[in-house]
């Protein structure tokens, strides 16, 4: 493999192993953009849980927060893509 595609597969690879971290975004992106918005469309997920990812998404430069929204920035709307590629394959390659 290519070392920038290993590069890049393991920078992927590092969020979406976390638990929560492809909800949140995905959370966003249906546009809950608050807080309580995020939090309340994923069951079962603590405040301090999403305290912690959304901290390491602003890190990471995922989203941004203006004011009390957070959005999503190009690299998370990048792994927006990459989700959606991924359940298409498994609607063609899992599909039972």
């Amino acid at each position: 493999m290519k070392q920038k595609t290993l590069n890049g597969f393991n920078l992927i690879y590092s969020l979406i192993k976390m638990r929560w971290v492809s909800e949140i975004i995905q959370s966003i992106s249906y546009g809950n953009n608050r807080y309580n918005q995020i939090l309340n469309s994923i069951p079962q997920m603590s405040h301090t849980e999403l305290n912690r990812k959304l901290n390491l998404l602003l890190n990471k430069k995922v989203i941004t927060k203006e004011e009390n929204s957070y959005i999503l920035l190009d690299f998370g709307k990048d792994l927006i893509h990459i989700f959606d590629h991924l359940e298409e394959l498994e609607e063609k390659y899992l599909a039972v």
